[in-house]
């Protein structure tokens, strides 16, 4: 079970957004490098980074900063936002991304996602993010008549890493993470699926260490750990103690 902190450029700064609305971003750390080497001081092993404004540019915008964010940690780092192509793809693996996250060409083009996988073994996540139970696209701004199942069941076999589950209508507003329409994910494939969007407190790290939960990878925690609402150590330390007595 992985903590995931997030890292959300706008502009180049790390921010979050309110229901996914680019008008309500607040600046958390206008230095996605130190951001990066803190979440490394605090424990966490692992990051996960969205490029917004490339989310609705369909390219990558904030590189300057991811690049910063790769120079400023040793840990992995995902990236989503804007990666469409599989020069794209290749470009962002070449310079030191663990994984992509694939989201919008998911749904527009799933065969290059299959192809992604077969060129760029265990590098391909996808995100798939939802308004209303169904699918959106373009940086959320426009949705989909896709089911989240529906979207998922495509890449069974295909070789993707992990599925970035985002209920758009939790997200940023620390509202709790959607347990029943993640867990009915999960137990529908064979992917693993990470949560996103909402988690609000460590009564959210107790859930996802609940035996029901522990098909997940994990779950990213943006807004929480900046507002202080989850300690890094007692969450990680909590996380380290379900290893243990599953071990």
């Amino acid at each position: 079970m992985i903590l995931f902190p997030a890292i959300d450029l706008k502009d180049g700064q790390c921010v979050r957004l309110k229901l996914g609305d680019m008008e309500q971003a607040t600046v958390y750390n206008p230095d996605p490098g130190a951001q990066a080497k803190a979440f490394e001081d605090q424990g966490f092993e692992w990051l996960h980074v969205v490029d917004l404004n490339g989310a609705f540019a369909g390219e990558t915008v904030n590189g300057a900063a991811v690049d910063a964010i790769l120079k400023a940690t040793r840990n992995p780092v995902q990236l989503g936002g804007g990666i469409r192509t599989l020069d794209h793809i290749e470009n962002w693996l070449s310079r030191g991304l663990a994984r992509v996250i694939l989201g919008t060409v998911a749904v527009r083009d799933p065969a290059l996602v299959i192809e992604a996988c077969r060129k760029f073994p265990g590098k391909v996540a996808v995100g798939i993010d939802a308004k209303g139970g169904k699918v959106a696209v373009e940086g959320w701004a426009e949705a989909s008549e896709l089911g989240v199942i529906e979207l998922a069941k495509k890449f069974e076999g295909a070789g993707v890493s992990a599925i970035i589950y985002t209920d758009i209508d939790r997200d940023g507003i620390l509202a709790g993470i959607n347990w029943a329409s993640t867990l009915e994910l999960a137990d529908a494939v064979s992917i693993p699926v990470i949560a996103s969007g909402g988690l609000a407190a460590m009564d959210d790290i107790r859930r996802m260490l609940e035996p029901d939960a522990v098909k997940l990878e994990g779950a990213i925690s943006g807004r929480a750990l900046y507002d202080g609402r989850i300690d890094p150590a007692e969450a990680l330390a909590l996380i380290r103690s379900a290893k243990g007595k599953a071990a």
